[in-house]
């Protein structure tokens, strides 16, 4: 049987005609899966009967399991869902009075390991399916029954690392067919994986945020280790790429502000010094540290993100600090976590070098 959530739309198209069908017959399909939530074939009244009976004999729509869902005092929701074998990544939904923002994982588990973000300590097991990762904005929009308006894929996981399937992912989420969600509503987070950053410019490109949060070397190595392969000027190079090509004209620079490690004004006029230089058109997103267990940073204090701030704003960038949502239910912006069978052994390793230390 022929899982359909995920297909985009050439694929499709693709296995209709295969099977002795119409073309015509994939956009039908599209429309009824994404736009109208609808699973049973049954149900799609303007399709022939022959066809439905042979979507019943060859197809089917399987959508992730839902473990669990939990809901905030803030209105956010999360939901767990159960892929199998071990693994439950996580979805958040962040209502606001004009739009609903989804917040998607694109892995199970997280191979990057920044060192301010509960998802990376769980390790990593594999990268989600089309289907997987699609299915969360199926399942919440149907429960919902309102739709996603904006999409943001900073859930479990480092989207690029899994960028075969998050493009194919992407052209569902856009095209006109289906959900048809505008590119610039549609926001990829990234750690830095500089030649991804470079395919999607060139593929599908939506907004891009990229998890900077240094602007050395030597500091970026410890929150963020794939700066190791990918240095700071190497991932600015092609973000001033990137730019040229994104549906904002600009890229989004992420900073979690972290106690005494990365909030003084030194280490915002190192990165907007190295901003400049390079002539990126950007904006800042200042993010306030969200604790979890056996975490080693606290939040930085107000005052000290208010410096900041003002520091990068008086160098002609906009700033936005962004609101804790969902912190009660473990849904806020570095708190995913999931359970996940860790094919790393990420914390083996961990226990072995610490030891080693000792």
């Amino acid at each position: 049987m022929k899982n359909l959530l995920g297909l985009p739309l050439n694929e499709l198209n693709k296995w209709c005609i295969e099977n002795g069908q119409r073309s015509f017959r994939s956009k039908q399909l599209l429309h009824w899966i994404h736009q109208k939530n609808v699973s049973n074939f049954t149900k799609m009244t303007n399709l022939s009967r022959d066809f439905v009976n042979f979507l019943n004999r060859e197809a089917e729509i399987l959508l992730p399991k839902v473990e669990k869902s939990l809901v905030s005092k803030d209105g956010s929701k999360k939901w767990l869902f159960n892929l199998g074998e071990g693994n439950i990544i996580e979805t958040v939904l962040i209502p606001e009075k004009n739009r609903n923002t989804l917040c998607i994982s694109s892995q199970a588990g997280c191979a990057v390991d920044c060192s301010f973000c509960s998802t990376g300590h769980q390790g990593f097991s594999r990268n989600l399916t089309v289907d997987e990762i699609i299915g969360q904005l199926w399942v919440v929009q149907k429960e919902i029954k309102t739709k996603i308006s904006n999409v943001v894929m900073m859930g479990m996981g480092e989207p690029l690392l899994n960028f075969d399937n998050l493009v194919k992912a992407l052209d569902l989420m856009t095209n006109d067919n289906s959900y048809g969600i505008s590119r610039r509503k549609i926001t990829v987070s990234t750690s830095g994986i500089v030649p991804m950053i470079e395919r999607l410019a060139n593929n599908n490109p939506v907004s891009l945020a990229v998890s900077l949060h240094a602007g050395n070397d030597k500091l970026r190595d410890v929150l963020v280790p794939i700066n190791r392969k990918y240095p700071v000027d190497s991932l600015l190079d092609a973000c001033f790429i990137y730019a040229q090509k994104s549906p904002k004209n600009y890229i989004t620079f992420e900073i979690t502000m972290l106690r005494g490690v990365n909030d003084n004004v030194f280490n915002a006029e190192e990165i907007i010094e190295k901003i400049l230089k390079k002539n990126i058109k950007c904006k800042f997103n200042l993010i306030p540290f969200n604790p979890f267990p056996n975490s080693k940073y606290s939040p930085s204090f107000p005052d000290v993100i208010q410096k900041y701030s003002c520091f990068i704003q008086n160098a002609g960038f906009t700033v936005t600090s962004r609101r804790t949502r969902g912190d009660d239910i473990s849904a806020a912006c570095g708190q995913l976590a999931g359970d996940i069978v860790d094919r790393t052994n990420i914390n083996k390793r961990k226990a072995y070098f610490i030891r080693g230390q000792s």
